[in-house]
This record gives structure tokens, C-alpha cells and sequence, in this order.
């Protein structure tokens, strides 16, 4: 009877092992997508500071700093922002609003709001999609997660995964993304966007990760031309806090009254 309790302990070891296998809980591209989607973002509504600094043949041209404040939509899930101009003074506190698959910008000085595109330039090669905050689970499909070797932003090698995606639906930004994840963290290291004729818009490598909300997240964007490797923009995200984003503030109809804190 101890020599059959002995066998069947071992045989409980050999089983649990066998149940907690990495190959039984391999996740889908979808999954590693949303896994590196939660690295970058909150899970609960927050605000920030994006400061966007462009550099052309290595020389400082423009920048901007913004406010931002998001939250997800509790029935799909996309975030939707409100995006206040801190500076340069000229803009400030005009207003970009992302909600569902719009986006508006209202100018305080004529009180007019206008509709935007999120493939529209915002600073250098940063577009208004860009610098709102994205679930890309939500607006792509990941249809393959392959293994590779490759650089980060501080040029050191990665063991990734390369996902493809497919813009989903209507209020993606990019026809198609090249994203490359950490496979041992989760951590985005770069994108490529595309267009839908295939020309590389631009690379985006995400640097500088620091502990935000207890989650070591990115708190740069490096952005290239996918033609002129020389023209740069870096988003620097700082002053993270955990806040409520009121309902009214999304709404177009309130941004003639928005007063920023």
C-alpha cells in the first residue's frame, strides 16, 4: 500500500505538470495583442502629459505638450480621449475629442468644432490617432504571430513575437500593422504602419518603460518617416495620474464648456 501511494503521488506530479504545459496555454495573436494592449494602458480611466518633440536631420523643429484624459468605452471597450493643447501658447487649450469613430477639434477662440481624420498629422509624423490612447484589439485582427530576433529602440535584441494586423473595421487608423511583442513579457517593442497601397508610413519603437500603476509601461513613443529615416518624432508621456474622466467630457456638445482643471 506505501509503494501504491508512492506511484500515484508521482503519477499526481507528472499530471499537473502535463496540465500546466506552456504549450496548453499558448495564447493566439489576438491574445498576445490584447496582453501587450494592457501593458501599455490602464485598465481604468487616467490622464497624462504627451509631450511631442520633432527632429528633422537631427535638429529639434516643433513641439507640443497635451493633456490627455481617457477612458474605455464600458460597451466596446476602445478608449475614448479628450485632448487638451497645453502648449505652444497659440494653441492652447484647443481641444481634440475621440469618441467611438469620431474625432473632433474645437477651437475656443471661434467656438467651431470640426471633424478630423486619425491619419491627419498632428506634429511630425505623429497623427491624431496616434497620440489619443488605442486598444489595437479592439480595431484589429491579428491573423499571425510568428517568432523572430529583432531591435528595440535602445538597439538591443529581442526574442519577439512579429503579429500582422488587419484593420477590423471602420475606425482603425491604418490599413495594416507589423507589431513585434516580447515573448517573455508582453512588452510592445516597435510597429511598422502601412497603408492600404502597402507603402510604410512609419516605424514606432516604444522606449523608456517605467513602473506606471504598478505595471512597467512605456513612456516613449520614438516615431520614423518610413522615407526619411532623419525626420523623428518623440512622444513623451509623463505626470500619469488615476482619475475620473466624466461622461460630459466626451461629448461634443459640452466642448464650448470644458474649463481645463
Amino acid at each position: 500500500m506505501k509503494l501504491f501511494s508512492q506511484y500515484r503521488r508521482q503519477f499526481l506530479v507528472l499530471a499537473a505538470a502535463i496540465t500546466i504545459s506552456p504549450a496548453v496555454y499558448a495564447l493566439s495573436p489576438q491574445e498576445i495583442l490584447a496582453a501587450s494592449d494592457a501593458i501599455r494602458n490602464p485598465d481604468f480611466p487616467f490622464g497624462l502629459t504627451n509631450t511631442l518633440v520633432e527632429y528633422r536631420k537631427g535638429k529639434e523643429t516643433e513641439s507640443s505638450t497635451l493633456a490627455i484624459y481617457s477612458k474605455a468605452d464600458p460597451k466596446g471597450g476602445q478608449f475614448r480621449s479628450l485632448v487638451r493643447y497645453v502648449a505652444p501658447a497659440r494653441d492652447a487649450n484647443k481641444l481634440i475629442l475621440f469618441s467611438g469613430k469620431d474625432m473632433w477639434f474645437f477651437d475656443p477662440s471661434s467656438k467651431a468644432s470640426i471633424r478630423l481624420s486619425p491619419q491627419q498629422r498632428l506634429l511630425g509624423q505623429a497623427s491624431n490617432g496616434d497620440v489619443v490612447t488605442v486598444n489595437f484589439a479592439k480595431d484589429y485582427q491579428a491573423v499571425s504571430a510568428t517568432e523572430e530576433d529583432t531591435q528595440d529602440g535602445e538597439r538591443q535584441t529581442r526574442h519577439a513575437y512579429k503579429l500582422e494586423l488587419n484593420a477590423s473595421g471602420e475606425g482603425a487608423a491604418y490599413h495594416r500593422i507589423l507589431m513585434w511583442v516580447d515573448k517573455t513579457s508582453m512588452r510592445p517593442v516597435k510597429s511598422r504602419f502601412y497603408a492600404e497601397s502597402g507603402k510604410l508610413l512609419k516605424t514606432a519603437y516604444y522606449r523608456r518603460y517605467q513602473p506606471i500603476f504598478g505595471v512597467e509601461r512605456p513612456t516613449e513613443t520614438v516615431i520614423i518617416d518610413g522615407l526619411e529615416s532623419d525626420w523623428v518624432t518623440v512622444m513623451r508621456y509623463s505626470d500619469w495620474v488615476k482619475r475620473d474622466v466624466p461622461e460630459t467630457w466626451l461629448q461634443r456638445d459640452y466642448l464650448p464648456r470644458f474649463k481645463p482643471e
